[in-house]
């Protein structure tokens, strides 16, 4: 399953989506990932989530991307849900059909190992391709 929440950027949306973070520890059985493109939210992040700077690995585009979260998921046989902020920064995707071909790998990536990702994307709901808009849970 994936979630969106997406809005202009200053709008809320990192908020947002620490408070489902923290949340959803009380909750969840196995392990919690969190990407972001720096340290910056360490401090705000439940000690029992997992924060990874993204920025820190040589990812160049969407591929590669996809790729470095397949490798996350192939090595945590608990990973429950991965949550991803400023996701179209963190895996350098910059047009509409990156974005599609990234959800649709991230879909089976998720179907295929029962993982949640919360994506964090800096585009207006209207701006979305038809994919994500569905996907959408809070636009801001």
């Amino acid at each position: 399953m994936i979630e969106i929440i997406c809005g202009e950027k200053g709008k809320g949306k990192t908020k947002e989506l620490l408070n489902k973070v923290n949340n959803a520890v009380a909750s969840a059985i196995g392990n919690i990932v969190f990407l972001d493109k720096s340290q910056k939210h360490m401090y705000e992040l439940n000690n029992k989530i997992r924060l990874i700077n993204v920025t820190d690995y040589p990812i160049s585009n969407a591929d590669e991307f996809v790729g470095f979260i397949s490798g996350i998921v192939s090595q945590d046989n608990d990973l429950e849900e991965m949550y991803l902020d400023s996701f179209l920064t963190t895996a350098s995707i910059s047009t509409s059909e990156e974005i599609t071909k990234a959800i649709e790998k991230l879909d089976v990536i998720s179907e295929k190992f029962k993982v949640k990702f919360v994506l964090c994307i800096s585009k207006n709901e209207a701006d979305l391709p038809e994919c994500a808009k569905a996907k959408v849970i809070i636009s801001l």
